[in-house]
């Protein structure tokens, strides 16, 4: 991976403009990241603050589902939203290079388009078909990974004939990748742990004050709190040591500087005495009589599953569900293979079966049409996301 933050490499002034001004908008959007702020003031904000830095013409920020990786919803800017279907096709339907899902799974979770054709942008089929004809030239693509869990991709624009994005810039981005993954599933988790009558084991929520005493809970977080052990706290404390940790980490953060390494998260696990993981997300709580208070959310941590909604939409056997889940993820027949411990010919066999059950042809179209007909619908309509990243 390209790494900015040992190479010593200064920005000249119409790109990146010198190692203070980066570390400076990093700090920024690392804070943001924990800021508690929607998902959608969130997205906006991230690419503002990213201008101050990063010659951008035009971006996409979109949401995305982590069991399949297909998107969610999207702040883009409209030149580029009068080209979704064609940006959709390419994605899903066609070989090309730098793809979310691959960047999804891939060593870097960031790379460019012209990096990734050797500076030949004519290479690449989206950028014939799409780009060109815009006007638009390189593009800058990150996938936000935080864990082992995708909850969202970003494209950043350029305009002919401006530079092509540099390996700094491209470095620069991916080191706030896991941040603004972390930010868009704060955004998830703050909205429904302060439902009123949250689903038993479902997100909890508590507040503290910047000197880390209690201000209030809600009755998910006092039953996660019941679970953990007395033993495991100190006399003195009067919540699990883990709590205050993601506090004290967040407020490092806020205060910037030395204080806050670029890898630092607010986020930790809490194991209970009954043996169960616990996830806890510390943040600002942007809500009325609540402002400035730094929540604290408590989630078990669990897989998301898309697997039940694929069975039921298209009636395939649990089987079928779990080769169309992984396909949907951008694994190979081989791959399949290796994660169902089933060999190559009988993911060929389910393939035909699934194929013939969603009337499509091949896995590009496959895909296509799962998005087609459970995504974008519910985009369309603007429903909202649950903590899983499906729609509410």
């Amino acid at each position: 991976m390209w790494d900015f933050w040992n190479s010593g490499n200064l920005y000249n002034a119409h790109t990146m403009n010198g190692g203070s001004s980066a570390e400076r908008v990093r700090q920024e959007i690392v804070r943001l990241s924990h800021a508690g702020l929607d998902s959608r003031t969130f997205r906006v904000e991230t690419v503002r603050r990213l201008r101050k830095l990063i010659p951008i013409d035009v971006s996409f920020f979109a949401t995305a589902d982590p069991a399949t990786l297909l998107f969610t919803g999207a702040v883009v800017d409209d030149v580029l939203a009068r080209a979704t279907p064609q940006f959709v096709e390419n994605e899903f339907l066609k070989d090309d290079s730098v793809k979310f899902a691959r960047l999804a799974r891939g060593s870097s979770p960031v790379d460019s388009l012209g990096v990734a054709t050797k500076g030949e942008l004519a290479r690449s089929p989206r950028y014939r078909e799409i780009l060109a004809p815009m006007d638009l030239g390189d593009e800058l693509r990150a996938a936000l990974v935080v864990g082992s869990k995708c909850w969202g991709f970003m494209c950043l624009h350029r305009e002919r004939p401006s530079p092509n994005f540099t390996p700094a810039e491209a470095a620069f981005l991916a080191k706030l990748t896991p941040h603004l993954a972390e930010g868009l599933r704060t955004a998830l988790l703050i909205g429904d742990a302060q439902e009123l009558s949250p689903p038993p084991d479902g997100p909890g929520l508590l507040l503290l004050g910047d000197d880390l005493s209690l201000a209030a809970i809600t009755p998910a977080a006092e039953g996660w709190l019941a679970e953990v052990a007395k033993s495991d706290w100190p006399s003195s404390s009067e919540l699990p040591e883990a709590v205050y940790a993601v506090a004290a980490r967040l407020l490092a953060l806020e205060l910037g500087g030395s204080h806050a390494s670029p890898d630092l998260m607010p986020r930790t696990r809490l194991r209970t005495a009954s043996g169960r993981w616990l996830v806890l997300h510390a943040s600002r709580l942007r809500a009325q009589d609540t402002e400035g208070r730094i929540a604290v959310i408590f989630e078990e941590a669990r897989p998301s599953e898309i697997a039940p909604l694929i069975v039921d939409a298209y009636g395939l056997t649990k089987r079928e569900g779990e080769v169309t889940k992984l396909v949907l993820r951008g694994l190979s027949t081989a791959e399949v293979s290796g994660e169902l411990h089933i060999t190559p010919n009988t993911v060929r066999d389910h393939f035909k079966a699934i194929f013939d059950k969603v009337g499509v042809r091949s896995r590009r179209e496959l895909v296509g049409q799962v998005f087609a007909q459970q995504y974008q619908p519910n985009i369309a309509v603007g429903h909202s996301l649950n903590v899983d990243g499906w729609f509410a």
